[in-house]
């Protein structure tokens, strides 16, 4: 029964380590800035999960216990060394490719932001998970994580500024000459750049 048991353990933390790893990687990845390090820190954090698989597998989020402790693992480290690896452009695209709407930009100012509030947008918006669940995976008060989240995103906004506009300045319209819109015919508003997680994340 043991052996048996072992093996299911196996079983459900290889399909998990499937499932989970490129998004956790990912989500480190634009903290760490380094892809060589963001592995190290993932790959870590996935051993500590297997040492304590019965209490990760039953957590209310195992990919964020994940990523909370490869942070953890990074602050340790950083702590360690004198200087951060530079984010190089393949390393933006590495962390940008399965989350559109995060741009080279947006990525430099998240990883400007204090660790906690790294670990907030991660948990929140990019894990998409729910303040409370996000409070007990960082161990503070829901209120807190309402307000390291309204900070962070006030200090990306600041510094990124309001979306630009999309579309030809002049484009209308092929019945009103001039480039000229109606009210009836506006183009919507587009999208902000900070993704559509940002606009309900305060929620």
């Amino acid at each position: 029964m043991r052996i048996w048991g072992v093996e299911q353990d196996r079983t459900e933390f290889a399909e998990f380590y499937a499932a989970a790893r490129d998004d956790c990687l990912r989500i480190v990845l634009i903290s760490a800035g380094h892809r060589e390090l963001a592995e190290d820190l993932v790959a870590e954090a996935f051993s500590r999960a297997w040492m304590s698989w019965r209490t990760v597998r039953d957590h209310p989020a195992p990919r964020a216990w994940v990523v909370r402790t490869a942070l953890n693992t990074r602050v340790s480290w950083w702590r360690r060394r004198p200087r951060e690896v530079a984010l190089d452009g393949h390393d933006v695209a590495a962390a940008t490719s399965q989350h559109p709407a995060l741009d080279g930009s947006l990525v430099a100012a998240l990883r400007r932001r204090p660790v906690r509030q790294r670990e907030v947008i991660a948990l929140r918006l990019l894990l998409d998970l729910d303040t409370e669940t996000t409070a007990r995976v960082l161990g503070i008060s829901s209120g807190t994580v309402g307000v390291h989240l309204h900070r962070a995103l006030a200090a990306l906004r600041e510094e990124l500024g309001p979306p630009p506009a999309s579309g030809p300045a002049n484009e209308g319209p092929a019945d009103e000459p001039g480039g000229r819109r109606s009210p009836d015919h506006g183009a919507a508003p587009p999208a902000s750049r900070t993704s559509p997680d940002l606009s309900r994340a305060s929620r």
